[in-house]
């Protein structure tokens, strides 16, 4: 019977542990070294939270490549100027139903991010803005007309908006840069009487204005005709017959001067000179 041959284990290194123990500490090291290095793109902002004190609402970390420890988080937020818009019914000053197309500009305050992450969060447009701006619309419509609001007063409206909703969101971290409104839209019938309200008003300004034409033609007319009559009677009033002998005199012998002038008698049955030409 063949004899049975123990084979022999290989011998563990020596050092073996200390490999084992050098190969996960690196490994931890790179992986730690992977997390802890943050990049923040252009138009972006961080908020940095720590695991042992909470948020950091002293710093906000602005683009490029920052290194924070593996245990914490960084939240990056878009700075850049945004847009929202909004559809939203609100009521005007007697009680009619009117839709507004709202654009809206806004962006998160740099300086104030940390403590816009940690009072709003990341979701604060529907928390914060998209509810200032329907408050603000409500209100401000509220005040006026169906028919300043579709006619006389947008420019208006657009700004008490813009003003309304900065009072609120200045105090809530968010900056407004412009409030667009970018459509009116009334109930059909309204909006037809109002057109033809305006229209009838287009009408009686431009028949007010040709009436107003006419009587200053007609006044310019009267007056002209009152300076020729008044002229006349001054005229009529300075020429006696003495003034009238005396200019046909003046007028007789400049004539006689002309070659042309042959012979001038003296005592016409007017009295005035008369000038007998070549014939």
């Amino acid at each position: 019977m063949a004899e049975y041959q123990q084979m022999d284990m290989p011998e563990f290194p020596k050092n073996g542990k200390k490999l084992i123990l050098t190969f996960l500490i690196g490994l931890i090291v790179l992986v730690g070294g992977f997390k802890s290095v943050k990049k923040i793109d252009g138009g972006e902002g961080g908020v940095l939270f720590k695991a042992a004190t909470g948020i950091d609402t002293e710093n906000t970390y602005g683009e490029g490549w920052i290194f924070i420890a593996p245990w914490n988080d960084l939240i990056v937020y878009n700075v850049r100027q945004q847009e929202v818009l909004d559809d939203m019914s609100v009521l005007s000053s007697n009680g009619l139903e009117i839709t507004l197309e709202v654009s809206t500009w806004y962006q998160p305050k740099f300086s104030d991010l940390a403590k816009l992450h940690q009072e709003k969060g990341q979701s604060y447009l529907d928390q914060v803005v998209k509810p200032a701006i329907r408050s603000a619309s409500r209100s401000v419509i509220g005040r006026y007309t169906p028919e300043e609001i579709y006619s006389t007063k947008r420019d208006a409206i657009q700004t008490e908006i813009f003003v309304e909703t900065k009072k609120i969101l200045d105090k809530q971290y968010i900056q407004i840069n412009e409030i667009l409104v970018r459509d009116i839209t009334l109930p059909t019938t309204i909006k037809t009487a109002i057109e033809g309200k305006l229209k009838q008003e287009q009408e009686s300004l431009e028949y007010e204005f040709k009436l107003q034409k006419a009587k200053k033609e007609a006044e310019k007319v009267r007056i002209e005709a009152q300076g020729k009559a008044d002229a006349n009677k001054i005229l009529n009033a300075s020429l006696t017959p003495n003034i009238l002998k005396e200019k046909g005199i003046e007028a007789t012998l400049k004539l006689a001067e002309s070659p042309n002038t042959k012979v001038v008698v003296v005592g016409g049955s007017d009295g005035l000179p008369l000038i007998l030409g070549n014939n």
